[in-house]
C-alpha cells in the first residue's frame, strides 16, 4: 500500500488522484487531519485514515500496512511551527510502521547554506532521511507556479510588477509536479536519494515574467526593482504579515543567487509529455 499524507491538500490531493489513474484504488491510503474533507476519496476505495504529524500518536494506524509512504512537506513554519518536529514525527512512525520507502516533497534548492528558510529545512529532513535506516526518496521539486498571484500582487490589474532584485526561477505547476510523484510512487526504486530537479522547461526572472504578462494581457506590465529593506513595509501595506518578510525576502535572495534556475528535463521524462509553461498558467489565471 502506498500512504499519502496531506491529501486534502492542494499538491496532496493531486498526487492522489494522478496516483489513482496508475494504480487501484485499494492500493492507497491517505493520512488527513480530518477525514470528512476525504470523503470523495474514501467513495472511490481508497482508504481514508486520520493523521496528524503534530500528533504523533494518530501516525501508526494511519500509516498501517504501508510499503510507501508519501510525506507531504509541512507548513508550519508560516504559522510560526517547527517543520522539522512533525517530518520528525513522521519519519519516526513509518519506521515504527515497517514502511520500507519513505518519498518526500523537498525542493530544487534544499541546502543547508540556502537564504530561503524552507530550502535549509527541506536539507535537514533529507539528512533525517537519510539517518532513518529506512529507503528513501527526495523529490527536489521546482518552485511552485501557484505561488505567483502571491508575489505578482495586483500587477495584473495595475501594470506595474515589484519586486526586490531577483533571478530566474524554475516555476512548475502542482499539476506536474503531482504527476512526477505518482510515477515515481507507481514505480518504486527510480530514484534513490534526491531526485535531479523536478521542474517545468524554463527559468524566467521577474522582468521576463513581466514581458509575458504583458503579451497575454495585451498590455504593458513593467517590472521594476526597489530596495530588500522596502519589503516589509509593502507586504503590511498589501494586507500581509510583517512576519512574511523574512520567508520572500529568502525567496528572491536565493534566486539571484541562482538556486531556482536549474530548468531540468527530469520531470517530463517522467510525465512524458511537455510541462505546464508560465504563459499557459498565466492564460489560465485570468479566465479563473
Amino acid at each position: 500500500m502506498i500512504v499519502v499524507t496531506g491529501a486534502t491538500g492542494q499538491l496532496g490531493r493531486l498526487i492522489v488522484e494522478q496516483l489513482l489513474t496508475r494504480v487501484s484504488p485499494n492500493q492507497i491510503g491517505v493520512s488527513v487531519r480530518n477525514p470528512e474533507k476525504a470523503g470523495d476519496l474514501a467513495a472511490l476505495g481508497v482508504r481514508v485514515r486520520p493523521g496528524d504529524f503534530a500528533q504523533p500518536d494518530t501516525l501508526a494506524r494511519a500509516f498501517e500496512g504501508a510499503e510507501q509512504v508519501l510525506l507531504v512537506s509541512s507548513n508550519a513554519r508560516t504559522y510560526g511551527g517547527n517543520p522539522l518536529v512533525q517530518h520528525r514525527n513522521a519519519i519516526e512512525a513509518a519506521r515504527a510502521a515497517g514502511v520500507t520507502r519513505i518519498v518526500y516533497t523537498s525542493q530544487m534548492a534544499a541546502g543547508a547554506a540556502s537564504a530561503f528558510p524552507p530550502a535549509r529545512d527541506h536539507a535537514a529532513t533529507e539528512e533525517m532521511l537519510q539517518h532513518s535506516g529506512l529507503a528513501w526518496t527526495a523529490l527536489r521539486n521546482g518552485f511552485y507556479t501557484e505561488s505567483l498571484p502571491m508575489f505578482m500582487g495586483n500587477a495584473l490589474e495595475t501594470g506595474l510588477l515589484d519586486t526586490p532584485q531577483d533571478g530566474p526561477v524554475a516555476w512548475t505547476t502542482h499539476h506536474d509536479l503531482a504527476g512526477g510523484a505518482a510515477a515515481i510512487l507507481a514505480q518504486p526504486g527510480q530514484y534513490e536519494g534526491p531526485t535531479p530537479p523536478l521542474t517545468a522547461a524554463q527559468a524566467v526572472d521577474f522582468t521576463e515574467l513581466a514581458s509575458i504578462a504583458s503579451d497575454v494581457l495585451g498590455r504593458p506590465v513593467q517590472h521594476t526593482v526597489f530596495p530588500d529593506e522596502e519589503l516589509g513595509r509593502r507586504l503590511e501595506a498589501r494586507g500581509l504579515s510583517a512576519a512574511a518578510a523574512p520567508l520572500i525576502l529568502g525567496m528572491y535572495q536565493a534566486g539571484r543567487a541562482g538556486e531556482f534556475a536549474g530548468a531540468n528535463p527530469a520531470l517530463e521524462q517522467l510525465l512524458e509529455r511537455p510541462t505546464t509553461d508560465i504563459r499557459t498558467f498565466l492564460q489560465d489565471h485570468l479566465s479563473q
